[in-house]
């Protein structure tokens, strides 16, 4: 069993937030430190529907760790999200 930490997340049932943000797409994970800074834009996971793959967060968790740390998350770890 995966037990997922405790986090703040926003329902912007009016997509006004995600208007502000530029957010292009379903999901576009935006990840701030505990200044408000941005530290990570991009996928979840490296998951599309019907590709057989299995979810399993990589990349955000990836960004997460690295936050965790105190360390930057690279620009190349920041892969664009692709949805609807």
């Amino acid at each position: 069993t995966t037990v997922w930490p405790s986090f703040t997340y926003l329902y912007d049932a009016s997509q006004d937030v995600a208007k502000r943000f530029r957010a292009s797409c379903t999901p576009d994970v935006f990840l701030f430190d505990g200044e408000g800074r941005l530290v990570y834009r991009g996928q979840i996971d490296a998951t599309r529907p019907n590709s057989g793959k299995v979810p399993d967060g990589r990349d955000v968790r990836e960004a997460a760790r690295l936050l965790k740390e105190g360390k930057e998350v690279p620009e190349e770890g920041m892969v664009a999200s692709i949805g609807c």
